[in-house]
Parts: C-alpha cells; structure tokens; sequence
C-alpha cells in the first residue's frame, strides 16, 4: 500500500503545486502578460523562433529537460535508500527546480530569446558573457558524448526498441507539414503517430525479424562494437536535426514523444493500482527507506544531491528554457504552463523510477532467481553492483516493465515500450543538446570573430565533431582497439557536479535581473546558495579524498577538467559580488537592433491557439 500512497500522493502534490506556488510565480511576482511582445513573434524568422501552440512547445520542453537525467539519477540514488531520493525529488523539483526553469525562461524571453549566457553579459559585463559560455560549452560537450552512449547501449541491449524509435521521425516530419503547412491541429496526428509507435514495439517485440540487432565490423584491423556504430549514426542525425527548423522535426517529434511519456505514466499508475489490490501483499517497497552506509560509495552528503539533478534541479534545464523554448514561446502567460509545469511533471516521473527501482524489481523473479528485497539488493548490494549507465538504465527498465505486466501487457512488450521510452526522451536530449551548443558556439564565435563558425553549418559541424571526437578517445590507461567510444564516460564523473554548478550561476543571473529592477529575490536565494556550495562541495571531495580521489588514483583528466570547471566557477562568482553593490535599480544596457538579414515571415494571428 505504501508504493501506490506515494505514487498518488506524489501526483496530487504536484497538482497543488501548479496551482498554487506556480502559479503565485506567473501571475503575482513575473506578471507574465498574455499581450507583450515575445522574441517568437518579434523576430519569427521560420527556423528557430517560431510561435508555437503552448501544448507543442509543453511537449518539446518537456521531452527536451528529461531525457535520461530524471532515470538515471533517482535510480541510482536509491543506493541510499527511496525518503532521501523521494524527499529531494519531491521538495526540489516544487521550491528548486521548477523555480529556476520558470525564472530562465522568463529571463530569456523578456530578452529577445537570448542564451542564459548571452543575457549575463548584459546583465553582469561582458567577461561573465564569455565565462559562462564557456562553461555551457564544455558541459555540452559531455551531454552530447553521454547521451549518444546511453542510446546507444539501449538499442544494443533492447534490439526490440529501435524500430520505434527510427519510425518516430519521419512520422514527426510529416506531423509538422500538416500542422504548418496544412493548418491541421496536433492532436489526431499525433494520436495516430502513437499508435503506430506502440504497434512497432509490439511488432518488434514479438518478430525477431524487426528487433534490429547491428553486429561488431571490422574496419582498418579495430574491432567497432554495436555501440560506437549505432553512435556514429546517432552523431549524423544531431546534425541533421539541428540545422533544420523546429517546426520540421524538433517541435512534432517531441509533441509525439510526449503522448509516449503519458502513455507510459498512465501505464505505471495504473499498473501499480492494479497490483496493489489484486496482489497477495500488494507491491511492497523492497528497499530500506535509508541506508547511510553503502560499500564503495561515496557519502550520501553532498552526493545525493549531485546524483538526482533532472527530477529536482537541473542546470541543463536553464540551456532548454533560454536555448530554444523561449524562442518558440507564442505568450507569455505560456510559461506557466510550460515551464513550471514540465518541471513537475518530470519530477513525478522520478518518483516513478524510485518507486519501479524499490518495488517493482522485486515483484517478479528475475533472471537470477531472486524476487522481493533480494533482487534489489543483486542491484544494489555494492557502489560497483548498482553503477555504470546500462545497468541502472536497465534497473528502472525491468523494475517498470514489472508494473506494467500487472495489467496483462506480456513482459517482453512492457519492457520494449520502456526501453523506447527511455531511448526517445534519450534522443530529443541530444539533438536539443546539439541545437543548443550550436547557439553557444556561434555566440562564441561572434565575440571572438571566427567567421566559419558563426554559420549553422559551420557550428554544428563543430558541435557534433568535438562531441564525437570526446565520445571516442579511449580512457586512459587502455587503446584504441580496446577503449575505442568510451571518452563520454571517462569525463561523466565530473557531470553531475558541473550541472547542478550551472544551476547555481544561471539562479545568479536570475538574481542579478531581479536586483536591477528592484524586485524580490528571497524565493531564488536558497536555491542559488545550495547549487553554488553543494556541487562545489562535491567536486572538491572527488578531487581530494584521499582514498579514492581523482588526485589519490591519478586520474588526472578528470583533475584538469574539474580544475577548470571550478576556476571559471570562482572567477564568474568573484566577477558577481564585485559588481552585486552597484547594481540595484541600476538597469542593464538595452538590447541592440534587430539584425534583419532574413525574411520576417507574418503569420496568421490565430496560428498559436488553431
């Protein structure tokens, strides 16, 4: 009983939060005006802002924010034990996470659709500009490394989910030309789209012949594995997906991916719901509500709170609101919704994953022979056991899949419809990670007058290149033919503390645009503080624990790489509280003239809402 309390109970929560402390934020503090100007309708150059219908843009940022982070971060976590992960889940994505996403979005709107890094210039000065870019830039780097490794091993672990995935984006190209060029509204399309989806996963479920499996090949005497091949694809589509304008694939595949995610949600509860009162004992929660000592782990304080980011805060968030939603926003009032919204909703989706890693893989006997609390403790027994992103991917994947046999749905098709859930969040992170690090690159590259990279073809070339050359040198210590495609997770250690570091200095930026207008800051100052100390706290115990820090075990690229993170961390800080004195009601430079080098496109004034 207590696993369908918390589900329930999470749910109804989240539902009061909208409707109250979200909606005091929209209404009463931002004042968000339904009439301003918003940068989709006052540039609208067709390709990136585009004025887009609030449940499009919902399912674009939605899907965008979530990806794997709100999976593989709680699923972890419950290494700890499920009231420490469910507390921050539940307490940070309401009064953390949903304020910083909401408070970026609205920053970068009211700012023609800059970049969180763009607008600190302004701002802040110039050099924070340059500094913060630069700290976007090499934390998408390691997204965009990560992200294709994690989809990659998905579809080499669950050949079942690939044809699903592949299938989803040309259906999502044709949902845009009839939603932008037909007139059609979303929804039908999109209802079909998942239906087709769904029977691919069955298809594929139950036909050999349609679960795609890629075999290793051999090229100049290197051995390149599924993974580094699917990669290598994954890589050219983030090109593609990023030069092309949002309406053609990016807002129609992530609108679809949405229904998915409901799809799935609607599934878990009531499969939960199901099991609850159909099943001798109900779904019991297998695991220890807290469990402060783990073999081989590092201490639950600070690092619980470094290991779930997406699903309470997120910094990675901040590059979504101000990188593409807030140049697609048709109103302001919109952001509510969108913004504050998404964020609650991905919060419920990692109570879902805590409650799928503590109670459901402990329904059904798995392939060990273990059922109840010891199949959870085959995964989580040790630091070792329960690491490495296929295994805790898989955790949640199986755990679900067991709340979804609960409803009659056969386990091989319950675990394919999970593991397309997982890949497709996976996918919509990536070429939004890639259309956001072509924005960074280019506002670098405007700043240091490098012409070819100031194109969108020279910038995502760059951005996928540099991604892709990260993703494949081998770890030190080992070559070429044996290391080949792991560089993503040599550097991902390093992740979870410079992301919930960016959601810090993003809350900054936020405090300084507040401070300028004389405006309340006392509802981002926890949050800002927590997210500067915590992450730096964290950071400085993996670089010198002395029995096994970065410094003790001589992984020096991880010393340099987390050395940089944290001297650009420092300087932006010092560069902040030097000019925080000055500034109150001081407003920040106007913007300057919009360049009209393209062709303004004027739409219908009933596109938005038809």
């Amino acid at each position: 009983m207590l696993t369908f309390a918390i589900a329930f109970g999470s749910f109804a929560l989240y539902l009061i939060a909208y409707h109250t402390y979200g909606r005091w934020l929209a209404r009463r503090f931002f004042k968000l005006d339904p009439n301003a100007l918003t940068p989709s309708r006052e540039i609208n150059d067709g390709r990136d802002f585009v004025p887009t219908r609030k449940q499009i843009l919902f399912g674009h940022h939605f899907t965008s924010i979530a990806g794997t982070g709100p999976i593989v971060g709680p699923a972890l976590a419950v290494i700890w034990g499920w009231l420490p992960a469910l507390l921050w889940v539940l307490l940070g994505s309401i009064f953390m996470g949903a304020v910083h996403d909401l408070s970026a979005l609205v920053v970068s709107m009211r700012n023609r659709g800059q970049t969180i890094g763009e607008v600190a210039g302004r701002l802040i000065n110039p050099r924070v500009k340059v500094i913060f870019l630069l700290i976007l830039f090499l934390a998408l780097m390691i997204v965009l490394a990560i992200f294709g490794l994690v989809i990659a091993n998905i579809f080499d672990m669950y050949p079942a989910s690939v044809l699903a995935v592949w299938i989803a984006m040309p259906i999502a190209v044709g949902i845009g030309l009839l939603v932008y060029r037909g007139g059609y509204r979303p929804t039908l399309p999109a209802l079909v789209s998942l239906a087709i989806i769904v029977g691919s996963i069955i298809l594929a479920s139950e036909v050999d012949f349609f679960a795609f499996t890629v075999k290793p090949m051999q090229i100049g005497g290197y051995t390149l594995s599924p993974v580094i091949l699917w990669s290598v694809v994954l890589f050219a589509y983030c090109y593609c997906a990023s030069v092309l304008p949002v309406w053609v694939l990016l807002q129609p595949r992530d609108f679809v991916n949405s229904y998915l995610l409901i799809l799935g949600i609607v599934l878990l509860l009531v499969g939960i719901g199901v099991a609850t009162f159909t099943t001798d004992g109900g779904v019991p929660v297998v695991a220890p509500a807290v469990r402060a000592e783990v073999p081989g782990a590092p201490p639950i304080m600070p690092f619980l709170f470094v290991t779930i980011a997406c699903g309470a805060i997120s910094g990675f968030h901040c590059l979504v609101s101000s990188g593409t939603s807030s140049k697609q926003i048709a109103r302001e009032t919109d952001a509510h919704f969108v913004a504050y919204g998404s964020m609650l909703t991905e919060g419920f989706l990692a109570v879902l994953v805590i409650l799928a890693c503590c109670a459901g893989l402990g329904m059904l006997e798995n392939a060990a022979g273990h059922i109840g609390t010891a199949a959870w403790m085959n995964r989580y027994d040790s630091w070792a056991a329960a690491g490495g992103l296929a295994r805790t991917v898989g955790s949640f994947v199986e755990g679900a899949a067991n709340f979804v046999t609960s409803v009659g749905i056969p386990r091989p098709v319950a675990i394919g419809l999970m593991a397309v859930l997982v890949a497709s969040f996976a996918a919509t992170t990536l070429d939004t990670a890639t259309r956001l690090q072509r924005y960074v690159i280019q506002e670098l590259a405007d700043t240091f007058s490098i012409a070819p990279l100031t194109t969108r073809h020279g910038a995502t070339a760059f951005a996928v290149l540099s991604a892709a050359v990260v993703a494949a040198i081998p770890p030190p210590g080992e070559s070429w033919a044996t290391g080949m495609g792991k560089g993503g997770l040599t550097l991902w250690p390093i992740f979870g503390a410079v992301n919930q570091l960016l959601a810090g200095l993003a809350l900054m930026v936020v405090a300084f645009y507040l401070a300028r207008r004389k405006m309340p800051k006392w509802f981002i100052a926890l949050p800002m503080v927590a997210m500067l100390v915590i992450p730096a706290w964290a950071m400085l115990h993996q670089l010198l624990n002395p029995a096994d820090g970065w410094w003790a075990r001589g992984q020096y690229h991880l010393i340099v790489a987390g050395v940089i993170f944290m001297a650009l961390e420092c300087w932006m800080i010092a560069e902040a509280l030097r000019l925080w004195p000055r500034i109150r009601g001081v407003l920040e430079p106007p913007l300057p003239p919009i360049p009209r080098g393209f062709p303004v496109i004027v739409e219908p004034s009933a596109s938005p809402d038809r």
